[in-house]
């Protein structure tokens, strides 16, 4: 096909699989001490970055570490907005001493999720956004809430679906209290991608066909098997002429 593919994922975490990781990956999302992580793994992971010239991602979430990020959390929203903005700017400082770049921003876990239904939470990840000192690229969900209020804000859309989990027909993802949320097996994983990719569609959990756009593909970096997926992952790709970048 002679064509390109992103495929991202998210890192620093506490699974203390990066340098195993960036190397197969062409972008990565930063926990940035919403959910996980600290500066010290956060300069850890840019250097990483830097090392295997990926496209560096903050990955702000809900202040919520005790349930790694995957909860709503119900705060007020201007201390969301500042609690979003602070992570990110975190992150930034210590690129910017790192000499590197800040290429784009994914929210994580519920607040990624609440966020593409949601008005008042993907208000708050764009108001964050809009106040941070660079521009920057936002990776969303295509036909979300969030990514449809970040265009009419003139920040630039990255469309994002998801390797290893399964979909909802209206292209929620499958709750992970579900058994069938997550995709474990190497050749369902790359069929997955395959189909959103070269179809524009995606096979949801009802068998049906369900229109979506992406240009970047992730991999949960907290998945156990996520070097042995990505391996498969990009090689098959490659094999089809799908180029990594």
């Amino acid at each position: 096909m002679g064509c390109q593919i992103d495929i991202n994922a998210d890192v620093g975490e506490g699974m203390g699989n990066e340098v195993q990781l960036l190397p197969l990956v062409s972008s990565c999302n930063i926990a940035c001490g919403g959910h996980a992580g600290d500066e010290e793994t956060m300069r850890t992971v840019i250097k990483l970055a830097q090392k295997n010239s990926i496209k560096i991602g903050a990955h702000p979430s809900y202040p919520d570490k005790e349930n790694f990020g995957r909860v709503i959390v119900d705060m007020p929203f201007i201390d969301l907005v500042a609690s979003l903005k602070n992570q990110i700017e975190v992150l930034i400082n210590i690129i910017k001493e790192e000499n590197a770049t800040l290429h784009h921003i994914k929210p994580h876990g519920a607040l990624y999720n609440y966020a593409a239904i949601n008005t008042e939470a993907a208000t708050a990840v764009v108001e964050a956004m809009k106040q941070l000192s660079i521009k920057v690229k936002l990776y969303a969900p295509y036909k979300s809430v969030l990514a449809d209020l970040a265009i009419k804000n003139n920040i630039e859309v990255v469309f994002e679906a998801f390797a290893d989990r399964n979909y909802n027909p209206d292209l929620t993802l499958v709750s992970r209290k579900l058994e069938n949320a997550v995709i474990k097996d190497e050749k369902l994983v790359f069929n997955h991608v395959y189909k959103m990719f070269t179809q524009q569609k995606v096979l949801t959990i009802k068998n049906t066909k369900t229109p979506i756009k992406a240009q970047t593909f992730c991999v949960h970096g907290d998945n156990p098997k996520a070097i042995q997926l990505i391996k498969y992952l990009t090689s098959e790709l490659k094999n089809k002429g799908i180029s990594i970048r």
